[in-house]
């Protein structure tokens, strides 16, 4: 196999779900458990991206979760080896059925939330994740970590940018968060719609 093409297709989606659809006559479970056990001990070069840990610091709590398709024990080593927080708000590859990018992770993230997912923005920077995102009704702001821009607006992003030093936040008297993206330094992916709207998530 192609090691970037399967890195690729792996991306953001669970590791069984890669698993099975590449190597459909291997037993999944334990290759998964392969996998797991090489991630959990690889976390060199696992770093915050800009912007990340402020952005943390000035959101509620209660208004932001983490959706991934990894594991709980894996995305919480990742978390704390990058010197983020560990969300109120959790969704792992043991709470769904099927992965991003099926809409029901996010589903499951938004009805955590207990918002509307219209009323949500979904950080990814995954094509699988944009796609998921998107699907579940949210708005996304997609980073060019791992994909390019052509990939991620045809996924689907509402935003790109490079990191998230450029969304600021300010929470609002009442219920509202407040979103607004440095245009000056970040490329809307396919809407020229103002991000700096009143959204409770």
């Amino acid at each position: 196999m192609d090691p970037e093409e399967t890195v690729r297709k792996a991306h953001g989606r669970p590791s069984i779900a890669t698993v099975r659809e590449l190597l459909p006559e291997a037993d999944a479970e334990e290759e998964d458990e392969k996998i797991e056990h090489r991630e959990l001990n690889d976390m060199e070069g696992m770093v915050a991206l800009p912007g990340a840990v402020d952005l943390l610091s000035v959101l509620p709590e209660d208004r932001w979760g983490v959706v991934t398709s990894g594991t709980r024990s894996l995305a919480s080593k990742r978390l704390h080896t990058a010197g983020l927080p560990v969300p109120k708000h959790f969704v792992t590859a043991s709470d769904i059925r099927l992965g991003k990018p099926d809409p029901e992770p996010y589903l499951i993230g938004v009805e955590n939330l207990e918002f509307p997912a219209a009323d949500c923005v979904v950080v990814e920077d995954a094509p699988a994740g944009v796609q998921s995102g998107r699907a579940a009704g949210a708005r996304v702001i997609a980073l060019r970590t791992t994909a390019g821009d052509d990939e991620l607006k045809e996924a689907g992003a509402n935003w790109i940018v490079d990191d998230l030093s450029k969304v600021l936040v300010t929470v609002l008297n009442g219920d509202g968060l407040e979103l607004d993206l440095d245009l000056n330094s970040a490329k809307q992916a396919i809407d020229r719609q103002d991000l700096a709207e009143k959204s409770p998530a």
